[in-house]
């Protein structure tokens, strides 16, 4: 169950990197920045998650390190059922991706926050 929810808090703090950083420098480099303005205005939310990144960050980075530590301390145990076998693998795969996909989210949200203004200067 703890396994379960580290992996959806970190997915979600994962996809929050993916707003405050990587979408906006996406979106000004497509030429698209008036419908990042125009969003933007519609959610003023969204503009906390740039204005707090180092939280953020922090949290989803927290979090996808206690993600890992989990996957490899909890060890999965499927059933001896083939059924149930099979069922268990798929989800231990599906699972596999939401962490990694989250990896690659935390990654590319990092570069577009701390490293792509430094190398883009």
């Amino acid at each position: 169950m703890v396994k379960k929810a580290l992996g959806y808090a970190s997915l979600f703090f994962s996809f929050s990197t993916m707003i405050c950083c990587a979408l906006p420098a996406l979106m000004v480099s497509l030429g698209a920045g008036a419908t990042l303005v125009s969003i933007l205005s519609t959610v003023p939310q969204l503009i906390w998650f740039s204005e707090h990144k180092g939280w953020v960050f922090g949290v989803a980075g927290s979090l996808l390190l206690l993600n890992g530590v989990a996957r490899l301390v909890i060890a999965p145990s499927c059933p001896t059922d083939p059924v149930l076998a099979a069922a268990c693998q798929r989800a231990q795969k599906l699972s596999s991706l939401v962490f990694y996909g989250s990896l690659v989210l935390f990654h590319v949200g990092a570069f577009f926050a701390f490293f792509a203004p430094i190398l883009f200067e």
